[in-house]
């Protein structure tokens, strides 16, 4: 068996790299990692643009090479596409209603860097939404699908940022400012609100400093929602 896989490795490593290429984006996409660790050829394959500009003709065929986004987002070069449209596919899951839509996956690309962003604090309008929904509405959503759409996004990036410090500081400031107002459809959804004092009183009630504090930022939970989990209760 060992000299069966031996002389298998030779065999491949004879093909061309476009050949390879083919083989590789036939896999599962949940496989590249660990395909990408066997040998240095193979990495530098999934650096190149050859390869994502592959994997986008085979396993999406529908995009459009020459898509421009109107908006403050770039679509970018083919693996940042290829990215949109997996990310894209993993947050509409199956549902039936909604197709794959590459500017949800540049939406989610977008936002989950700003909010990681650890020199300076993302300014309001990235907090707020309103760059994500000025996106949508230039690629010509509806002021209402566009706040759908916006919400999933960030749905998905606030279940998706690390746990550390600098997270729990962005969320307590997603939370202070919640009251903000702002014209349909920059507001955050109901959801989203919700899912920042869920995130803070459970995965980040240890990052509470002093009773003053979880008692502030609780206040701020019951004056927007009534009634309010008894998880999210006790410091």
């Amino acid at each position: 068996m060992e000299r069966k896989n031996s002389k298998e490795i030779i065999d491949i490593e004879k093909l061309p790299d476009h050949v390879v290429i083919e083989i590789f984006i036939r896999t599962g996409v949940s496989d590249w990692t660990q395909i990408s660790c066997v040998k240095k050829q193979w990495a530098s394959l999934f650096r190149t643009e050859c390869f994502w500009q592959a994997a986008l003709s085979h396993i999406y065929p529908f995009t459009n090479p020459s898509q421009t986004l109107p908006g403050p987002i770039p679509p970018g070069l083919a693996k940042r596409r290829f990215m949109a449209l997996h990310i894209s596919e993993q947050i509409f899951g199956c549902d039936p209603d909604i197709q794959v839509d590459e500017i949800v996956g540049h939406g989610y690309l977008f936002l989950k860097e700003q909010l990681q962003l650890s020199i300076m604090p993302p300014h309001s309008g990235i907090l707020h939404g309103t760059m994500i929904a000025d996106q949508f509405i230039g690629c010509g959503k509806s002021r209402d699908v566009a706040h759908e759409l916006a919400s999933r996004v960030w749905l998905a990036v606030l279940d998706n940022l690390e746990e550390n410090h600098h997270t729990f500081c962005l969320l307590k400031r997603l939370a202070q400012e919640g009251d903000v107002f702002l014209p349909y459809p920059y507001t955050r959804s109901i959801k989203v609100q919700w899912r920042v004092f869920e995130k803070l009183f459970t995965d980040f009630r240890d990052c509470f400093n002093h009773e003053v504090d979880y008692y502030d930022m609780l206040a701020c939970a019951k004056s927007r929602f009534q009634p309010i989990p008894s998880a999210w209760l006790g410091y």
